[in-house]
């Protein structure tokens, strides 16, 4: 085995400056640290995958930079603790035993509690003590994907950050930068489907990137090779669909969703993606929301183009029914009818749309 490290270790952020995503949180803690405004407790809350542990390792090394000596390791001033694994009452009385003892050198010692909601109640009540009362020497960062599971006496006592999930294009963009320190061809549509997939989460996002890498001919990654190995429907059957079901062609309509459960797709979940496709054509229609569309400069295009084909009217109507669809599939006895005949009001639907708009004329 070689020294190979995943990309999602191997590009970790070692400083604020390259943490994707959350400048809101980052430019906050600068000016912390800059102005020596710290709080003595943060509460890092957010989805997993978008960066709390990483601001929490580089707050901690920030913090200690500037007070210890040179050439002294000031990892010896910042603890972990992993609560997912350590959340007794016994782990959190060892680490207020090590809050006691002041740091042999620097003026701060951090704590980071990871996965902080894991906590038992016991462990919570535990902690309380030390954290309203915290020696001046001593900052704890909390980090948690479940900020409604923290005891309201534990939020009072900190500064909460909100994470947010990484957007799509700022993914991509992280992504293509990877690619071109790796020397990877990487397709900019490939990539934008690893950002979808990755729902936010970098972490994510360079997983499936690593996994593509390995899948890849010589390295490659391209869309068709994401599509397959996802198992992500690709997005012409929705072009395609769309275009029977405003022609009325409804053999059509049935033929194309026969191919998408011959691929192994599930009925539901070809419903979601043309409800989502949809939506996509209704925010495409209208130049100060067509940001909305995070999709790679071809397929927005795509989209820009069969926008202009469809009418409001007609999107939300299909939605709708989609909608109504997707609420009913599970109790459905037979689930491939139930789709199908929803896909046939669909293809029936801009037909009514014409018909009603002619009554209306002539009244």
């Amino acid at each position: 085995m070689g020294s190979y490290l995943v990309s999602a270790r191997k590009y970790r952020p070692e400083s604020f400056d390259t943490v994707v995503g959350q400048r809101h949180i980052t430019d906050t803690l600068v000016n912390e640290i800059t102005n020596d405004r710290l709080a003595q407790a943060f509460l890092f809350c957010g989805p997993r995958g978008v960066g709390k542990t990483t601001c929490a390792r580089i707050l901690a090394k920030e913090i200690n930079k500037n007070t210890v000596p040179e050439g002294y390791d000031f990892s010896y001033n910042i603890f972990e603790l992993d609560a997912a694994s350590h959340n007794s009452v016994d782990d959190i009385r060892s680490l207020t035993e090590q809050v006691r003892i002041p740091p042999q050198t620097g003026e701060y010692k951090v704590y980071i509690i990871d996965e902080v909601h894991m906590l038992s109640q016991q462990a919570f009540n535990a902690f309380l003590k030390t954290l309203e009362e915290p020696p001046k020497y001593a900052i704890f960062i909390l980090a948690t994907t479940e900020k409604h599971k923290i005891l309201p006496t534990i939020l009072s006592r900190c500064q909460v950050f909100n994470f947010d999930r990484i957007q799509v294009s700022q993914i991509v963009s992280y992504l293509q930068q990877i690619a071109q320190e790796e020397n990877i061809t990487a397709e900019e549509s490939a990539l934008h489907l690893i950002a979808q997939k990755a729902d936010g989460a970098m972490r994510d996002a360079l997983s499936i990137f690593d996994q593509m890498v390995s899948f890849g001919e010589d390295g490659k990654v391209t869309y068709q090779a994401v599509l397959n190995n996802l198992n992500i429907l690709d997005y012409d059957y929705y072009f395609r669909i769309i275009d029977s079901f405003l022609e009325g062609d409804i053999s059509a309509v049935l033929v194309l969703f026969d191919e998408v459960q011959s691929n192994g797709f599930d009925g539901q979940i070809f419903l979601n993606g043309l409800a989502n496709h949809l939506r996509d054509l209704l925010v495409a229609q209208n130049a100060s929301s067509q940001q909305l569309i995070e999709k790679s400069e071809e397929i927005a295009g795509k989209y820009l183009t069969q926008s202009k084909s469809v009418t409001p009217s007609f999107v939300v109507n299909a939605i709708n029914i989609i909608g109504e669809a997707d609420i009913n599939y599970k109790s459905s006895h037979n689930q491939r009818l139930h789709v199908e005949i929803c896909l046939i009001k669909l293809a029936s639907l801009q037909h009514a749309i014409d018909v009603t708009k002619k009554k209306s004329l002539n009244v």
